[in-house]
């Protein structure tokens, strides 16, 4: 017989327990409700208050261990696992027999005593087992050891069951969120809701999902950014304001790449690039420690120190520094590319100013080198247009990213209040757009009109959650931090 047909055999054997069941009027599924008394952790730190007291506790059977008029079975529970000895002449021959029915998988409600074994586990000695539901497929570990990572993203449900550190994971990624609103919150900003459709796709460069309402005959764009609506909030007199939620971009995917994502954004009138840098490395900070109670992580074996203050760089100097090239003292753009294209071999596209090869160069030669928490200062106005730009030096501009691991994990600003230079980048971005660049800006004649309300000097921040999370849990893919991540059919 081969392992399918075997398969195949187990999961009817299962079903014809269940019809079984049913016939004798105890069908599982017509059970609603369980009354529980106490959960397997609580017992096994606190054994000196529980011993020889009655509890009730359900969960799902992972281990069965049967020895003639007796079994053992394991039971996990929303904490953890704790064992249950179910004798014979304790639950009544005819329910020993039923229970000698159940499978590993099954669902049970125990009621006993608790007690340790001869060999010194706390255990349940049963004096009733009900079964809650009846499990009709069978644990992964038992036929292929959940091996296939595809199939863990797919079935997130059974890799939370086997894999008990997935579930930690989680946890913690529940603390560090919680973190997040914590130190916003004791700062005095206002959570805010902000649309996840819209008209336009703004606030960052991106390329979005569309999709179509029919009542309004038009299409609708998938936020890529919250940032344009949460800017409008200063203007409207909110001090600081900020959001974290799910994010959408229809871009390419990766270990550090998810189409939906998590993304926290904050504003603070009155504030610039320099309060938003001090805010980043703080908040960061404190959620490691809340989550792991030291700054220090080690990451895949690469200890990184988020403890502040980071290391602060220009973008420029790490170029020229890695290039020998000063891309600004170049006279033309065209002699740029040349150089960007004959000397560094980067693909250069006809659209390309001396900002856009200075953005290229730093991404293709110097992010693999930012390991340790570090701010990359003064971006290109070119791939910046929604911050201010430097007083000193009007080719760049007051915004910083964020790196650690080489990855970006930040990316903040001064933000541009000027809302005729707004408008200009916009029509700039425009032309990208036509000349072949799907990521660039689209015109946002409303958000401009608010600008001419007023918006106060503005710091302004985003953080990637979901690569933060990856980092302070030392986990490799970032579908290993989201519950659901996006995951082509398997027909397909």
């Amino acid at each position: 017989m081969s392992e399918e047909q075997s398969l195949s055999e187990v999961l009817r054997v299962r079903r014809d327990k269940l019809k079984k069941l049913q016939e004798m009027g105890r069908d599982p599924f017509k059970v609603e409700k369980y009354e529980r008394t106490a959960f397997s952790t609580e017992i096994i730190n606190k054994f000196e208050e529980f011993e020889g007291k009655e509890v009730q506790i359900a969960g799902r059977i992972m281990a069965k261990r049967t020895m003639g008029k007796a079994s053992f079975i394991d039971i996990l529970d929303k904490d953890g696992r704790i064992q249950s000895y179910v004798r014979k002449d304790a639950i009544g021959e005819e329910e020993y027999e039923i229970f000698s029915t159940y499978d590993i998988g099954d669902i049970v409600g125990v009621r006993g005593k608790v007690f340790k074994t001869k060999k010194e586990e706390i255990s349940i000695r049963a004096e009733e087992v009900k079964l809650l539901t009846k499990s009709l497929q069978i644990l992964p570990e038992k036929w292929h050891g959940l091996k296939d990572q595809d199939l863990r993203y797919r079935q997130r449900y059974v890799d939370l069951i086997v894999n008990p550190e997935v579930k930690e994971t989680f946890i913690k990624r529940n603390k560090i969120m919680k973190a997040v609103r914590e130190f916003l919150d004791n700062k005095g900003y206002l959570e805010v809701e902000t649309p996840i459709l819209n008209t336009i796709a703004g606030g960052a460069s991106a390329r979005p999902f569309v999709t179509h309402h029919n009542t309004l005959d038009i299409d609708m764009y998938m936020r890529i950014a919250n940032e344009l609506y949460l800017k409008r909030l200063i203007v409207g007199g909110f001090d600081g304001v900020y959001e974290m939620g799910r994010m959408f971009r229809n871009e390419g995917m990766s270990i550090k790449h998810n189409p939906e994502y998590t993304a926290m954004e904050v504003y603070v009138a009155y504030q610039d690039y320099e309060f938003m840098m001090e805010l980043t490395e703080s908040l960061v900070a404190y959620c490691a420690e809340k989550a792991l109670g030291t700054t220090v992580v080690n990451y895949q074996g690469i200890e990184l120190d988020f403890k502040p203050p980071w290391r602060r760089v220009s973008m420029h100097d790490l170029v020229e520094e890695k290039t020998n090239i000063d891309f600004y003292s170049i006279e033309t753009d065209e002699e740029a590319r040349k150089l960007a294209k004959d000397k560094l071999h980067l693909e250069v596209e006809d659209y390309m100013t001396r900002g856009h090869l200075v953005s290229l160069a730093f991404e293709e030669f110097c992010e693999k080198d930012l390991i340790q928490p570090t701010f990359v200062l003064h971006h290109p106005v070119e791939v910046s247009p929604l911050a201010k730009r430097n007083p000193e030096n009007p080719l760049i501009t007051n915004r910083f990213e964020a790196f650690a691991n080489t990855w970006e994990i930040a990316n903040a600003f001064s933000e541009l209040n000027d809302p005729i230079d707004q408008k200009g980048r916009f029509e700039a971005q425009l032309k990208q757009r036509e000349a072949g660049d799907d990521e660039a800006h689209m015109m946002d004649e409303d958000f401009v009109n608010a600008l001419e309300v007023g918006l106060p000097p503005t710091g302004g921040l985003g953080i990637g959650i979901d690569r933060m999370i990856m980092l302070l849990t030392d986990s490799s893919s970032i579908r290993d931090v989201i519950l659901f991540p996006t995951m082509k059919p398997i027909d397909k």
